[in-house]
């Protein structure tokens, strides 16, 4: 086999989330790290995403009966139980921390700031992502036009919005335009992203004072998301940091990392912060422009590489060994 092709499919993994994109990217991207690694090991994965919906109606892929699960969020947990009694040959995986059904899988991937201590618990900074040299590459080629539209230097812009513990109030929202158009000031040119959780009254206040600048690209959340693009040509990336899934996605791109203060008190992720800050990733944005390097995050591969020791994957799939659903 030529090195450059990747190995026929034997293994099936099912990614089982509710479909919320945030929720889905951290079990696909550990689903895609343990592919890759596979892969280089000379044995094939065929990924499917199975999809809890409100409705209590469960999208299941057409890819066959699974050899390696890998769930996230509330929807996957209810999943768990039941999936187990039917794939009993199969390996279970869970990201973040499941709140007491942990004998339903065989490994958990929770954050070290949430502290599990579980005999099938292990810890990593943050949580999975999709973030690699290749996915950064293609987002870049795709818009390619757009980004050479806005002259260097870029910053990136990713922008939550109220959770738990922080609260994007009229005194942030003023503070983030107010440095924003402080960042045009000095030359540097803005991709700006919001979230679904990002309060109107702010996307329409983005929107007025940006809408239409020759150095500014507002993303409006209509057409294909520029997100992975936004990280590929970025010389700094800025972050609310209340959004724990991009300041972790910002991190693994060895791209120099601000945090944006929130109103409200961090918690347990000032662990989370404290750590990305001890890699070398992040820093607390003080008003002055800083250039610094790092390894870029990669605990997602490292997580994928602690799944496949434990779950010691077979030479072929359970499903072809007479696995059923």
């Amino acid at each position: 086999m030529s090195q450059t092709q990747s190995p026929p499919p034997s293994l099936i993994c099912w990614v089982v989330s509710d479909g919320r994109r945030g929720i889905e990217n951290q079990a696909l991207g550990l689903a895609e790290a343990v592919q890759a690694q596979l892969a280089a090991a000379g044995t094939g994965m065929r990924i499917g995403r199975a999809v809890a919906h409100k409705d209590g109606s469960v999208a299941l892929p057409d890819c066959g009966p699974p050899d390696l699960w890998i769930g996230c969020g509330r929807a996957a947990i209810k999943l768990a139980g039941r999936h187990r009694r039917t794939f009993t040959r199969c390996f279970f995986t869970y990201v973040q921390d499941p709140r007491t059904r942990y004998r339903d899988f065989d490994l958990i991937l929770a954050p070290a700031h949430d502290r599990l201590t579980r005999p099938n618990a292990l810890a990593m900074i943050g949580s999975p992502n999709r973030i690699s040299a290749t996915l950064l590459e293609d987002g870049r080629a795709g818009f390619a036009a757009q980004i050479e539209a806005l002259a260097p230097p870029r910053a990136a812009v990713l922008i939550g919005g109220d959770s738990k513990r922080f609260r994007l109030t009229p005194r942030i929202a003023d503070y983030l335009v107010e440095r924003l158009e402080g960042l045009l000031a000095d030359n540097v040119s803005l991709m700006i992203t919001a979230s679904r959780r990002t309060p109107k009254a702010l996307s329409d206040r983005l929107s007025q004072a940006f809408a239409g600048h020759p150095r500014v690209w507002l993303f409006d959340g209509e057409g294909e998301n520029p997100y992975f693009a936004f990280l590929a040509a970025a010389d700094w990336i800025f972050v609310t940091e209340e959004s724990t899934n991009m300041l972790v996605e910002a991190s693994a791109t060895g791209k120099p990392v601000y945090a944006l203060p929130m109103d409200g008190s961090a918690g347990k992720f000032t662990r989370l912060h404290a750590a990305l800050e001890a890699h070398g990733a992040m820093r607390p944005w003080l008003g002055r422009l800083e250039k610094w390097s790092y390894t870029p995050l990669a605990e997602t591969d490292r997580a994928a590489g602690l799944l496949i020791n434990r779950w010691e994957p077979p030479l072929q799939s359970h499903a072809a060994s007479g696995d059923a659903a």
